[in-house]
């Protein structure tokens, strides 16, 4: 990879759906970086992130030249803005279509990740679970009609390359196809992703799973599905490193 070198460290943890977004951006824009895993991010959180992320206690955090920056996509913006000579460009040139784009991996953060993280904490009656998957596969729905927008009959978000909202969406990948295994292990059928229903984003999963950066940057579903089955009676445990 070109650029970057020892000016950036990224701690994180392997199963960390926002810490997969971070190294997208990162192997996207060929941006070199030293991975520092984090061990034990939920019984036994290292000094490094108590103390460079000491408001959210979480990871990803991006550390460059000495300054800290956490939060997924803030880091991916920062990214994007600290490098605009590194690889392909993930937020478009245009204003308009720029402000687009981020207003749609907003929508992703509200109407996905924000149900997503409550449906698994382990605290929710059946009905109110029943909600949250309602409110998850409408948000679905609606970014088929986003992807149809955005990609102008092309593979992505960001058309014939990945883009910002690819990014955003696309770090949770794994985890969405681990959360439809986890509930059919109980006995509850999801399908988030269903080809008869969001073609479009069916397809866009598939090529977006074959990306190079992303069977770099993404967790392995193997090993993601033993954890989750392992750790499926403390749920909330596991989605402690946010975004």
């Amino acid at each position: 990879m070109a650029g970057g070198g020892d000016e950036l460290k990224l701690l994180n943890t392997w199963f960390s759906p926002f810490g997969s977004r971070v190294m997208l951006a990162l192997h996207l824009k060929g941006l070199s970086y030293e991975y520092m895993e984090e061990e034990d991010v939920i019984n036994n959180k290292s000094q490094l992130l108590l103390e460079s992320n000491p408001v959210h206690k979480k990871v990803p955090v991006l550390f460059h030249k000495g300054k800290v920056l956490c939060e997924s996509m803030i880091i991916v913006n920062y990214l994007e803005e600290a490098f605009p000579d590194a690889g392909p460009s993930l937020l478009p040139s245009d204003p308009y279509e720029r402000a687009i784009a981020r207003f749609w991996a907003t929508f992703i953060e509200t109407k996905v990740v924000q149900p997503w993280v409550l449906l698994l904490d382990g605290t929710r009656a059946r009905e109110e679970m029943s909600e949250l998957v309602k409110q998850m596969l409408a948000a679905v729905v609606t970014l088929e009609g986003a992807l149809a927008q955005c990609s102008k009959g092309k593979r992505f978000f960001g058309g014939d390359s990945v883009g910002y909202v690819d990014v955003a969406l696309g770090g949770l990948l794994v985890w969405v196809r681990a959360t439809e295994a986890l509930f059919g292990s109980l006995g509850v059928n999801i399908k988030f992703l269903d080809a008869a229903i969001t073609p479009l984003l069916a397809a866009w999963a598939e090529h977006f799973a074959s990306l190079d950066a992303a069977k770099v940057a993404l967790p392995d579903y193997g090993r993601l599905i033993k954890y989750t089955m392992m750790r499926r009676s403390a749920a909330a445990s596991v989605l402690a490193p946010n975004n």
